[in-house]
């Protein structure tokens, strides 16, 4: 009998109502003729409520007492949805990640999964249950209680559909789909009925925040295909796949905006071997994660001018990283932007289509906006623009590749 895994995120669980409906999804899969495990979030925004508590308590509470008191959240949920199916007449079982066979390392708010342990799983689907899991934790070997950490509960859901070989990993949300942009900013944004792996790893590494790129890079590693769908509605969603019907026909498939993006810049830094790799193994000791690397050497061919982008960092912060990385390295000026936005375009269509960057950049300037930074991959074209500026490039190159329309 074929396996299917469904996911439910906070809100798809946020009320008794919606815990109800989340039920009937997996009676009616069951009722279908599949076996059905469920992975649950907490409820709403019970961590965030969490979280507040423990600082309530606890300046500098530990990482280890944090993933205890976080995983209580979906203990909840997975009680509480139980106890729906029972209502709806069918037998069903809770499970914490622990419990679920969950294995990870010792990284605690942040842990990996190592392995999971699937008999327990499957004895109970053969017998007839629906087991639902605790979404975004598990155990390390010594039985303490870890979290996975962003995306954690999407990560456990396709993790275990990979485990389990099923047939598919559905996972409910509040929005019905990928989109070719984010529709709040773009309310002309087309539902994809189908995208592959690389395309929305790229999506969701540039801004679009349906998934976290964790757990499809587990579905692309496993050839798991994820449903997104809509919690609240039984319209199709968006299978990202292998290889959708026609992916390369179309050469950009969608776009996307990320507003907080600051770029560093170190001047008269000396034109020496080793001296870029001794500043990035600073800026990363600093938990700093860099985007974009620029370096030119000037004029006098004895300095280069060396910079870098970094997302989510105020001004002050890259100021101080930057006052430190010229005292340090020997550089004659420091100079941080924080006024820019990338805008990107995505599309595995892209390696087989000529004039994209061309199509792109004449969109920008019909717009009168200016390009800050230029930077490309195999399948990806971005750009730094400023910020007060950046949903109008978005809007721009969106209508320039025709997104709005049916393919």
């Amino acid at each position: 009998m074929p396996i299917v895994v469904q996911k439910f995120g906070g809100t798809s669980v946020a009320d008794a109502n919606r815990i109800h409906l989340a039920a009937r999804r997996a009676i009616r899969a069951k009722l279908d003729g599949r076996q059905v495990v469920l992975v649950v979030s907490a409820m709403g925004h019970t961590t965030d409520h969490l979280v507040d508590l423990a600082y309530q308590v606890s300046r500098k509470p530990s990482k280890r007492e944090m993933d205890m008191l976080l995983s209580t959240g979906e203990q909840v949920s997975i009680a509480l949805m139980a106890m729906a199916i029972h209502e709806g007449g069918y037998e069903a079982i809770s499970l914490t990640g622990a419990q679920a066979g969950m294995l990870t390392d010792s990284a605690f708010s942040q842990a990996r999964i190592k392995s999971i342990d699937t008999p327990r799983i499957r004895n109970l689907l053969e017998h007839g249950r629906v087991v639902i899991v605790a979404g975004f934790q598990g155990a390390d070997s010594d039985f303490n209680i870890t979290t996975l950490g962003r995306g954690g509960s999407d990560t456990t859901a396709v993790a275990l559909a990979a485990a389990l070989q099923a047939e598919m990993c559905e996972i409910y949300t509040d929005v019905d789909g990928i989109y070719t942009t984010d529709p709040r900013i773009a309310p002309e944004a087309r539902k994809l009925d189908t995208i592959s792996y690389d395309e929305m790893l790229e999506m969701a590494s540039l801004g679009a925040g349906v998934m976290h790129g964790r757990s499809i890079e587990l579905g692309k590693k496993y050839s798991v295909p994820i449903h997104v769908r809509s919690s609240f509605t039984d319209n199709p969603g968006t299978i990202i796949m292998a290889n959708p019907p026609g992916m390369e026909d179309i050469a950009v498939r969608g776009a996307t905006l990320k507003r907080e993006v600051t770029r560093l810049t170190l001047s008269g830094l000396p034109n020496q071997p080793g001296v870029a790799a001794a500043i990035f193994q600073e800026v990363a000791g600093r938990g700093v994660m860099v985007d974009d690397i620029i370096q030119n050497i000037e004029a006098d061919g004895s300095s280069v001018t060396l910079g870098f982008t970094v997302e989510g960092r105020d001004a002050g912060e890259m100021q101080t990283v930057g006052d430190l990385l010229a005292g340090r390295f020997g550089a004659s000026r420091v100079n941080v932007n924080n006024d820019l936005a990338r805008v990107s375009i995505i599309g595995v269509g892209m390696r087989s289509h000529r004039g994209v960057a061309a199509r792109m950049f004449e969109a920008l300037s019909a717009e009168k906006i200016n390009i800050e930074n230029i930077s490309t991959s195999e399948i990806v074209i971005s750009v730094l623009v400023r910020r007060a500026e950046a949903e109008r490039a978005l809007h721009a190159v969106h209508q320039a590749f025709e997104l709005q329309r049916p393919a």
